[in-house]
């Protein structure tokens, strides 16, 4: 039985995590934390960029949860661990390597529900200031956007 208590805590966790991802995308990224987030919305010159500190952030977090987890025996903050640590791999595979193309692999797909994420931060890039964007999920992509990349193609 404790197996379908960790594997729930895992699940649940990265589910959690879109919540957390668009809070923090909305309201810290392009709130005080602009600073980083910006270089986001620029021209990237070189293969990093600085909002690329707040995957260490969150990395720190998963880290932090899976060894102190652990150490008592693999307690409910390893698997909370597990969770975000999946989290952030999907969130590299979807945003970084196929929406941003910053890894020369997933160049293509024809799934509409993949082409309605990538034109949903394509609309959330037009706007290049702190203000003014929309669209902050990552991996969730709403019915409007669905219904607009569908209508446009």
């Amino acid at each position: 039985m404790y197996w379908f208590i960790n594997l729930f805590l895992v699940i649940a966790t990265f589910a959690f995590m879109e919540s957390v991802a668009w809070f923090s995308h909305k309201y810290i990224m392009h709130g005080f934390m602009w600073r980083w987030h910006k270089s986001h919305h620029e021209v990237r010159h070189g293969r990093f960029e600085k909002n690329d500190l707040f995957g260490i952030v969150f990395a720190i977090i998963s880290a932090t949860l899976i060894i102190t987890g652990s150490i008592h025996h693999f307690d409910y903050k390893f698997f909370i661990g597990i969770g975000i640590l999946l989290y952030g791999i999907a969130y590299f595979l979807i945003h970084d390597v196929f929406v941003h193309q910053r890894l020369a692999i997933l160049k293509k797909s024809n799934n509409a529900y993949f082409q309605a994420m990538r034109y949903a931060h394509k609309i959330h890039h037009k706007v290049q200031t702190k203000e003014g964007a929309e669209a902050f999920g990552f991996l969730f992509v709403s019915k409007k956007y669905l219904d607009k990349y569908k209508k446009n193609n």
